[in-house]
Order: structure tokens, then C-alpha cells, then sequence
């Protein structure tokens, strides 16, 4: 109980200022999880009062309630933070009713305080745990390190590390240090990230995929991008396979520096290796290509996709970036060529930017009779959007073909717009 003493005095003369100058920069790595639909008993829980929340737990089927799915609790608190705590507290009381002695139940349950940024109680879990007489590891240490830095705690969670260097029961592990490259990386700081991984390495711990992942994320945020390539040399050079968090953060990289050559040479990399890209991944070159007007790279980029059996999605996705790229470049034979071609594959638009900055290039080249024949060539497979009703209003009124202009309104009439 005392070393819960011990912990819970830090956090509370940890100053707020420096909680307050980081909070929410390290969301990228500790909160933010990419949220899943919604279930059953979170669109429940979103419904219900608060003071119906625990009773609603009690009664329900909370098996299907996953307490490592940080993305569900992610997604209440967005909602309801005083409903997302509500329900850590109900997990809480229910492992203290049912004499829990699993530590590593207590330390999920720390990190899921951290999910949704409460510090208070993963100390207050913490401390039960210790009046139990469960002695934590150094997991449980993680666990409140992490929550700590997800609250943009750092003042704490470096003193929750000097007491861990203290100890002899749960020292620091090579996770510890992955906390701390990782929330440094996500807050920008590249010579804390970098000391951190130095430190790791230092204390005899090698570097494994999580630490690259985080410094070569932190070098891609700060724009550093020959560090991020050195980092990934360095990685595949001691064996490493690359995650595809690295994967992708490499490529923007690439592409946020505009270097086309890289860009094309590190996709053949993938592609030659068997990797499947990623829809985020293949958006990265096809913005990238399309701002620049290079129609042969896109066009070969499509082609490779194709050979090398990628998901409808990623070619769905480039095809939509072809043709938008030559409706930016007025070149309305391409578009129509682009736009068969991809039917014949079995596509159809997806996004109504894409079919509109069709549509306008129709116009500014004055084609309205071949932007009939468009309209009429996507109406099977494609619903206009009132975006994209308004662009041919407003084309045809400056043009001043009435006629038209009166097709389309009724058209709208028709699909239930006007």
C-alpha cells in the first residue's frame, strides 16, 4: 500500500501546466484507434443515461464486450467521457467483486484508463490492486506509464520510470522504453525520441519493429525524411520485417517530399516483394502524381496494381485518381476513355469530388453535349449528389442553356432532392 502512497503523491504534485502543454499530442499513438463499427451495446450505451449505465452492464451479455477493444472506448468517450469512465469503473468494481488476482487484468484495465485519458483512475486502480495485495510488475508499470503520456502527464510518467529504475521487482523493460520513444515520437520532441531509443539500446536492449515504427513516424512528422530513410535502412539491414505502419509512413515520407523517383523505386520495392497495398498507401503516389500531371507514372502505377492482384479498393481508387487527374487537365478524351475503361473492370465513382471535377472540366471546355453522354454513362452505377447537382445548375445557367438547365431540376425532382 505504501508504494500506492508513493505513486498517487507524484500525480498529484505533477504541475498542470506541463500536462496542459502536451495534452493530446500523443493521440496518435496511445488513443487514437481506428474505430469499428458500432455494436450493439455501445449504440445502448450511447442512449441510456449515465445513472443506467452500470445497471445496463450488469444485465447485459458482456461477453461480447471486448476489454482490449480500445477503439469501442474511444468511441464512448468521444461521445460521453463521463460514460466511457463509467464503465471502467463498472469493470473495476467487478473485478474487486470477484476477488480478481490476475495482474494482468489490472494492468489491461490501467490501459484503457489511458484510452480515454483518465489518470485519476488508472491510479485509483492502481492503488486497489496494491490493498489487495497483489504486487505490481513491471507491466502494471507500463500500463500507468502509457496512461500517463496519454494524458499528456509527462512529469509523472518519467518519475513513474525513476521509481522503476529503483526497484528490483519490476524494472524497466524493453517495452518501457518503446512507451517513451513512441510518446515522444508522437509529440514531436526528435531528440527526446531519439535519446529514448538511444537509452534502450544503452540499458542492453536491441531495437525491435515498435521502435522504428515510432522513429520513423516521429522523423516523417518533423519532416525529417532522410532520418526516416536511415531509420528503415537501418531496420531491414539487422532483418527486421517492416510493419505496415512503417510501410506507410515511409511512402508519405516519400511523397511528402515530392520525389517521384523514390516514390516509384520504393513501390517496385513493395510490389517485387509481394507486399498488398493498402488503400491509405495507394492514395499517397496517386495524390502525389495527380498534383504533378504525371499521367505516364499513374498510368503505370495502375498497371502494376493490376498484375500484381491488389485490392478492388486500391484500383477502384487509382482509376478515380486518372480520371481526375485528366479532368484537371482538360483532357476530356482521356476522361472518357479513363471513365469506360474503368467500368469495364467492373468500377464505378465512388466519391462525388471526382465526378465533379468532371463535370467542370466538361464545362470550362464547353462540351455539354458530351457531358450529356457522361451523365448518362454514370447514371447506372453512380447517384448525383446535391454537390454535384448545384455544379451542373450553376454551368448551365452561365452557359444559359435553359433547356438544360430545366433538366436537371426536374431530374433532381425526380431523386427526391428538390
Amino acid at each position: 500500500m505504501a508504494l500506492a502512497c508513493w505513486v498517487l503523491s507524484m500525480a498529484r504534485t505533477s504541475t498542470s501546466s506541463s500536462r496542459c502543454s502536451v495534452h493530446g499530442k500523443f493521440e496518435r499513438l496511445f488513443c487514437n484507434q481506428q474505430v469499428s463499427s458500432p455494436t450493439p451495446l455501445l449504440n445502448r450505451l450511447l442512449q441510456i443515461p449515465n445513472s443506467q449505465i452500470k445497471t445496463t452492464l450488469d444485465s447485459d451479455d458482456t461477453s461480447q464486450f471486448s476489454w482490449d477493444s480500445h477503439s469501442l472506448l474511444t468511441t464512448l468517450r468521444s461521445s460521453s467521457p463521463e460514460k466511457a469512465q463509467l464503465v471502467l469503473e463498472w469493470r473495476l468494481e467487478k473485478l474487486l467483486k470477484e476477488n480478481e488476482t490476475c495482474i494482468d487484468q489490472y494492468s489491461s484495465l490501467i490501459t484503457l484508463c489511458g484510452k480515454i485519458r483518465n489518470v485519476s483512475l488508472a491510479m485509483r486502480v492502481f492503488t486497489l490492486m496494491e490493498s489487495r495485495g497483489i504486487k505490481p510488475d513491471s507491466s502494471v508499470f507500463d500500463s500507468l506509464i502509457s496512461a500517463c503520456l496519454c494524458s499528456g502527464d509527462v512529469v509523472t510518467a518519467l518519475s513513474l520510470f525513476e521509481i522503476m529504475m529503483g526497484s528490483k521487482d519490476y524494472k524497466p523493460t524493453s517495452e518501457t522504453y518503446d512507451i517513451f520513444v513512441s510518446g515522444f515520437s508522437s509529440l514531436g520532441n526528435a531528440d527526446a525520441m531519439q535519446k529514448w531509443y538511444l537509452a534502450k539500446k544503452a540499458a542492453g536492449f536491441s531495437a525491435n519493429v515498435q521502435s522504428y515504427e515510432s522513429l520513423v513516424f516521429g522523423c516523417v512528422k518533423l519532416r525529417d525524411f532522410d532520418g526516416a530513410d536511415g531509420y528503415f535502412k537501418e531496420m531491414m539491414s539487422l532483418g527486421f520485417m517492416p510493419s505496415m505502419a512503417v510501410i506507410e509512413n515511409v511512402l508519405e515520407g516519400l511523397c511528402r517530399c515530392r520525389n517521384v523517383v523514390k516514390v516509384k523505386e520504393f513501390l517496385k520495392f513493395l510490389l517485387d516483394g509481394g507486399w498488398k497495398i493498402s488503400l491509405h498507401m495507394a492514395e499517397k503516389p496517386v495524390q502525389l502524381f495527380c498534383e504533378l500531371g504525371k499521367a505516364d507514372e499513374i498510368e503505370e502505377l495502375l498497371v502494376t496494381l493490376m498484375k500484381t492482384d491488389q485490392s478492388p479498393e486500391v484500383l477502384q481508387r487509382v482509376h478515380c485518381g486518372i480520371i481526375r487527374m485528366y479532368a484537371m487537365l482538360d483532357r476530356l478524351d482521356d476522361v472518357e476513355y479513363s471513365v469506360g475503361r474503368m467500368g469495364k473492370e467492373g468500377f464505378a465513382f465512388k466519391f462525388t469530388d471526382d465526378v465533379e471535377k468532371v463535370i467542370c472540366s466538361y464545362f470550362r471546355c464547353k462540351a455539354y453535349d458530351r457531358l450529356d453522354l457522361f451523365l448518362d454513362h454514370i447514371k447506372d452505377s453512380y447517384q448525383l449528389t446535391r454537390s454535384a447537382y448545384d455544379f451542373l445548375i450553376a454551368g448551365y445557367r452561365r452557359a444559359g442553356l435553359s433547356e438544360k438547365l430545366d433538366r436537371v431540376i426536374n431530374d433532381m425532382k425526380l431523386a427526391g432532392i428538390l
